[in-house]
């Protein structure tokens, strides 16, 4: 399954209800699981332009998407993502070029 990472930034209403955060991860995981994938790792980062990381595996570009917009459309983040390849489906790749 393919793998994503999310960049996370607290909006002004996230912070405002950061104590409210731990059960907004639980209701990620549970979204994340409802769209056939996994949020795999959440990390909070200590200092920097993001305030989490996020590694999770969706099945697809078009899943990640509208889960990235359904959790940003909740106000209390807002979130840059990209597919990633592991080592092995990089190596596939660098092999198959011409």
């Amino acid at each position: 399954m393919p793998t994503y990472i999310s960049l996370i930034h607290f909006t002004d209403h996230g912070v405002r209800d950061i104590k409210d955060s731990p059960k907004r991860l639980d209701a990620a995981k549970a979204a994340f699981k409802a769209m056939g994938g996994e949020l795999k790792t959440w990390y909070l980062a200590a200092s920097g332009r993001y305030d989490a990381v996020v590694v999770s595996e969706l099945p697809d570009d078009e899943t990640a998407r509208k889960l990235d917009l359904a959790t940003a459309a909740l106000g209390s983040i807002r979130t840059e993502g990209f597919r990633v390849f592991t080592e092995e489906e990089y190596r596939k790749l660098i092999a198959a070029l011409p």
